[in-house]
């Protein structure tokens, strides 16, 4: 499946494919991420399945270095998928989600359900995306 650019609310959000290349270095990120973001949207949804198991492991400082650069580049990050293993295996982790969502840039969301809830205005009711291959 390919990456897939939709919009939610009016605001335009690209979908990144779970079955595309891993991000596992703050490189992979530039390329495949914020690369692909570039002049189309501001806001990445990435499936958990498409990170490398280092950046739930927050010694390892990649999931800082990944979140820098999209704070970096005024990309926001989504990542979009069951957590539970990784956070039953890290308070920090746990403190990291918890304080990322309350945040506007980084956001741990369930589903792209979430994501079309928390980019609806006030009192308005999540929309289905309407959504388009990307190309990319």
């Amino acid at each position: 499946m390919a990456d897939l650019l939709v919009e939610h609310h009016g605001v335009p959000v690209l979908v990144c494919a779970a079955d595309g290349p891993p991000v596992a270095t703050e490189q992979d990120a530039l390329d495949q991420l914020i690369g692909g973001a570039f002049y189309r949207t501001d806001i990445v949804a990435v499936p958990v399945e498409r990170l490398d198991a280092g950046f739930f492991d927050l010694r390892t400082g990649l999931a800082g270095a990944i979140m820098q650069k999209f704070v970096n580049y005024r990309v926001r990050l989504v990542v979009v998928g069951d957590l539970s293993r990784h956070l039953g295996e890290s308070s920090a982790l746990r403190d990291l989600v918890r304080e990322s969502n309350e945040g506007r840039h980084i956001w741990f969301l369930p589903d792209l359900d979430a994501l079309a809830a928390r980019l609806a205005p006030a009192g308005e009711a999540p929309d289905r995306a309407s959504a388009k291959p990307s190309g990319g």
